[in-house]
């Protein structure tokens, strides 16, 4: 157990939350920053906020904006922590091309008014930046840390910056800056208008007759997917090494939408293709046609592995959506006609 500080930026997000569940467990202090009309999204940490005029509560939570560098100078001021955590940003790439000057001032810039505050105040806090596989774009598979970076979205651009900047405030003002360029990783907490989810959600729905048709974009997009949990436990273990660096973190494998889309129809028990159409509203003005991450080097110096792959991630979603949708885990008898 330790009595470390923690400050997190996006901790109402799927990886904010099991992140401050793990920290928690670690005995660990914990803030995390939340946007005003973020106030009323707390689902996913709920279970974790105590009363704040409790003196023994370790995780609270203060309001604060990537827009705004001078409230993060005051946080940090007042926090004082000893690792930094940010994951907040913009992170839906579809909506990217439709805002892409806000992403990149939240995801782009918010990084820098961040690491411009962290300077300022001269914490000797470790920082610990939410980097992304997206930044690699049209770069052949496998991707590692020396792949070179092509992004094919605003929001991967944005990412981009913000992995330089992380570098360029570690090696111009010696910080103690790592960038973790995560692959996709995902879980029952993951957001609605995220694909996986998309896809567990309809299929629980589809074999609960609440829902008929799923529509979908690309099908043939690769990616490497993973396990949210298992993911923030690698940001944890980054931050505990004495050297700053960057690490890719990944399974090394590589599922389709298609594939993903049949495990999770097959563990209910339908076929996929009665169901699932296809809407050029969701292809993106340019997509990215396969990840797969080599993340040898976070296995032999952070000591991490996966342990869950696409297929039974799947089924872990799936069967969060049917305890949603008041049926028992799956299979389910198959359809009828």
């Amino acid at each position: 157990m330790t009595s470390k500080t923690a400050l997190i930026t996006g901790i109402t997000g799927q990886d904010g939350s099991y992140l401050a569940e793990l920290l928690l467990s670690k005995g660990y202090t914990v803030h995390g920053v939340i946007r005003r009309s973020s106030g009323s999204g707390l689902g996913r940490i709920a279970h974790l906020v105590g009363d704040e005029r409790d003196e023994e509560v370790r995780m609270r939570l203060h309001h604060g904006d990537l827009s705004d560098g001078a409230r993060l100078i005051a946080l940090l001021d007042r926090v004082v922590p000893s690792e930094i955590y940010h994951l907040a940003a913009q992170s839906d790439v579809h909506v990217s091309f439709e805002q892409p000057e806000y992403t990149g001032a939240i995801t782009a810039l918010g990084t820098t008014r961040l690491l411009e505050a962290l300077r300022i105040t001269g914490l000797p806090a470790r920082y610990y930046q939410a980097s992304s596989s997206e930044m690699f774009g049209a770069t052949p598979p496998p991707q590692a840390e020396g792949s070179p970076l092509q992004p094919r979205s605003p929001y991967a651009v944005a990412k981009a910056y913000s992995y330089w900047m992380a570098r360029n405030y570690r090696e111009s003002y010696a910080l103690h800056t790592v960038n973790g360029i995560m692959f996709n990783h995902e879980s029952p907490r993951r957001g609605e208008a995220f694909v996986t989810r998309k896809i567990a959600r309809a299929a629980a729905r589809i074999a609960c007759g609440q829902q008929r048709f799923l529509d979908l974009g690309n099908l043939e997009a690769r990616r490497d997917w993973g396990y949210a949990p298992e993911y923030v436990e690698a940001m944890w273990r980054m931050l505990q090494r004495d050297r700053a660096d960057d690490y890719v973190v990944a399974t090394g494998t590589s599922y389709s939408v298609r594939d993903f889309v049949t495990f999770c129809f097959e563990h209910v028990g339908l076929d996929w293709e009665r169901h699932v159409r296809i809407d050029d509203r969701y292809v993106r003005p340019a997509d990215v046609a396969e990840l797969v991450g080599d993340a040898s080097k976070a296995q032999r110096v952070l000591g991490w592995k996966p342990e869950v792959f696409a297929p039974e991630l799947a089924r872990i979603m799936t069967d969060a959506e049917l305890e949603a949708a008041g049926r028992g885990k799956g299979p389910l008898p198959e359809e009828r006609e």
